[in-house]
């Protein structure tokens, strides 16, 4: 009986290392946290995004607002708990698209060969030879009250470059493999053959890409939004939030402080789980028996 496209590859020694992982479970956990705080912001707060308190400008960290309020009088606790919907929406959306995208750029240049290959291969190359923060700020200054829903497509429709070339790589090492030339033998058709046999055994590297690329978005918007060209006010992100305490940040450290280490933290977070998934998807990565 013929084994599956994933027990083939070793796919399936990931699960044993994966729930013996502390590493796993924290990242997990404090993903699992934001997450929460996040959808739970109208709970745990009782002000509005972006409501205004008169006579509140510049409170510092206290029981009544527990990360002091901004310029206009804001609670920053507040703004930080709805600004991680936008950033954690956009990071999530974004990621998609580039992760698709990347996929699907790198299956077809790597499954295809020749000039196929080459042709997307090249025009990869160009792309990651352009600035992205540049090429990125460009846009957004001659189209300044960009959308949200274009700013996701932007954002993750420039981040999909490096993971093509990965993909394109592991589908090159994968159409080689004695289970696709079997396929192709007894008559199997390209899109068979790639669905079933070839995209199966190249989803580990997808998925340890995926989390670099949503750290890698976060950190992006919120340096565009910190430079006022990415998430627009009233709308709060953890970038935006930042900027608003970037003018006063030697008297009020706490309107800049705490929007940055939630970057920090979530990111962080993002990054060890990406570890993780390499350390398990990777056979190269498994320890001798």
């Amino acid at each position: 009986m013929p084994l599956p496209p994933l027990l083939i590859s070793g796919a399936s020694t990931p699960a044993p290392r994966w729930r013996g992982s502390k590493t796993a479970v924290v990242a997990c956990a404090a993903l699992v946290v934001v997450v929460l705080l996040a959808l739970l912001a109208p709970v745990l707060t009782s002000y509005g995004e972006a409501q205004i308190l008169p006579g509140s400008e510049l409170l510092p960290p206290s029981r009544t607002h527990l990360f002091g309020t901004d310029v206009l009088g804001r609670d920053v606790l507040t703004r930080v708990l709805y600004g991680s919907r936008i950033s954690l929406g956009l990071a999530f959306l974004a990621t998609v698209v580039a992760t698709a995208l990347g996929t699907a750029v790198g299956a077809a240049a790597g499954y295809s060969g020749g000039r196929v290959d080459a042709l997307l291969m090249r025009l990869v190359d160009t792309l990651l030879a352009l600035p992205r923060v540049l090429l990125l700020i460009g846009l957004l200054a001659i189209w300044p009250q960009l959308p949200l829903h274009v700013f996701v497509l932007v954002l993750g429709l420039t981040a999909w470059f490096p993971l093509s070339r990965l993909v394109r790589a592991e589908v090159r090492a994968i159409v080689t493999r004695d289970h696709v030339l079997a396929a192709r033998a007894l008559g199997s058709g390209h899109l068979q053959i790639v669905f079933r046999h070839v995209l199966p055994n190249a989803i580990g590297t997808v998925l340890v890409a995926a989390p670099l690329i949503a750290g890698g978005v976060i950190v992006l918007e919120a340096g565009l939004s910190f430079l006022g060209v990415g998430v627009q006010p009233p709308t709060a992100s953890w970038g935006s939030i930042a900027y608003d305490g970037f003018e006063v940040v030697n008297s009020a450290w706490w309107v800049a402080l705490f929007p940055g280490l939630a970057i920090a933290f979530t990111v962080t977070a993002i990054n060890m789980l990406g570890d993780v998934l390499r350390d398990a998807l990777d056979p190269r990565q498994l320890p001798l028996r």
